[in-house]
This record gives C-alpha cells, sequence and structure tokens, in this order.
C-alpha cells in the first residue's frame, strides 16, 4: 500500500507507539489522519483530526466509523498490558480487562471499518501484537494470551478482507521504549525504529514484520527442534 496519500486511522494515537505512528504518517504525507484517544484533549499534534475513541465502546466505533468514512489505512495500536501470572492474585480481571482491549478492541474496528475499507478500494489494516503472541511465562501471562489471540484475528481476517482487497498486517515486537514498559528494565527498541520497519513492510505490501532481533529470534524458534514456547519464558525476562 502507498502511504503518502491515503486517509489513515491510529487508535491509541495520544502517546507511545501510536503517537509515533502519528507523527511517522504525517511524515509520510498521508492526506488526513484521524487519531483515536479515550480522551481526544488528550490528542496535541498538529495536523491530526482528534476523535474520541475508547475501543471497549461499541458507541464509540460506531461514531468513528461515521466520522471516518475516508479511512483507507487502520492501525490497529491501542493496548494495555498488565503483569503477573495465570495463577497469581486477579488474574482472570487482569485476562478480562486485557482481552477488552486487545483482542476484542480490533475486533470491533475490524467489524466496523471492513465496509469502510472495501468502499475505499480496499486499502490496508495493521495490528499492533507482540512477540508475547507466540510465547509465554509469569511475567506478562493474561496480555500474552491477549496478543496470542489477537494473532489469531490478524490471520483470520487477512483471509476474510482478501477479497475485498484488503492488505492485512501483523507487527511483531519485543518491548518497546513507551510509558507501557517504564517498569520493565529488559533492552527496548524505540517506538520509531519499531514504526519505521512497520510502514516500509506496509508499502512492501507484506503480511506480517518482524521489527526487531527479539521478534526475528523467537519467530525462528517456532520451528527449532525444541520449539522456544516449550522454555520457560526466558525471553520474557528483564
Amino acid at each position: 500500500m502507498k502511504i503518502a496519500g491515503s486517509t489513515a486511522l491510529v487508535t491509541g494515537a495520544n502517546r507511545g507507539l501510536g503517537l509515533a505512528f502519528t507523527r511517522a504518517l504525517l511524515a509520510a504525507g498521508v492526506t488526513k489522519i484521524y487519531a483515536g484517544a479515550r480522551n481526544p484533549a488528550s490528542i496535541t499534534l498538529p495536523g491530526v483530526v482528534s476523535l474520541k475513541l475508547d475501543v471497549t465502546r461499541e458507541e464509540d466505533i460506531a461514531a468513528a466509523a461515521q466520522a471516518a468514512g475516508d479511512v483507507t489505512l487502520i492501525v490497529n495500536n491501542a493496548g494495555i498490558a498488565l503483569p503477573g501470572p495465570f495463577l497469581g492474585e486477579g488474574a482472570i480481571e487482569a485476562a478480562r480487562e486485557q482481552f477488552e482491549v486487545n483482542f476484542f478492541g480490533p475486533l470491533r474496528i475490524a467489524r466496523a471499518f471492513a465496509p469502510v475499507l472495501k468502499r475505499n478500494g480496499g486499502g490496508a489494516m495493521l495490528n499492533v501484537l507482540s512477540v508475547g503472541s507466540w510465547i509465554n511465562g509469569p511475567m506478562l501471562a493474561t496480555y500474552g494470551a491477549s496478543k496470542s489471540a489477537a494473532w489469531a484475528l490478524t490471520n483470520g481476517l487477512r483471509i476474510e478482507l482478501q477479497e475485498q482487497g484488503t492488505q492485512v498486517i501483523g507487527l511483531h515486537a519485543g518491548f518497546i521504549d513507551t510509558d507501557l514498559t517504564r517498569d520493565i528494565t529488559a533492552a527496548k527498541s524505540t517506538p520509531q525504529a519499531i514504526v519505521q520497519a512497520a510502514l516500509e513492510a506496509l508499502e512492501r505490501g507484506e503480511q506480517q514484520v518482524l521489527a526487531d532481533e527479539i521478534s526475528r529470534q523467537v519467530h525462528a524458534g517456532l520451528s527449532a527442534a525444541r520449539p522456544i514456547y516449550l522454555e520457560n519464558g526466558a525471553a520474557l525476562r528483564p
């Protein structure tokens, strides 16, 4: 997909990776960017159209689809990460909260905007996933489960939207230096580096981007004699 001249929607655009996507898309020459956030007043970047968009609220998404009927590129970026193991206190509640944002959020967006993309020629949808889509451990257990579900969603949407000409691309990365990971001491990539890799892959027409070294290593390890997901989650430790 050609980014210059497109009209984009970025969810969770007020900070972190979403803000980096918004800035990079502006620099790449998009015609218009809709920047979605739960609090539209938190969108302060000049040159964008702010939208009230909580991806857990059907009414917000329906209103956004009405307001942004010219969209040709969607970046499903909004996400949350809560630490802790499956057997820890509050794990059920944490899983529900993260699935609402990380899985049901992009599913709701896809259902609302698939007809918009079709009407506008197909376009593209980029889903922000994680190396945690493939491996898991007690540090980010329920988060990883939500991203595994989002990976499955991305792969299914790719098939369902193929006929209407929509490019669906999944972005995998390890820890990124944003507010989301402020309490994690592991090595982190810059948001700018991840976004650059994602947008370059999008323009090449790819369906998956392994945006950093850890995602490439883990992806390769999925087909090892002893697959990496059978290990003890070392890749997700600080």
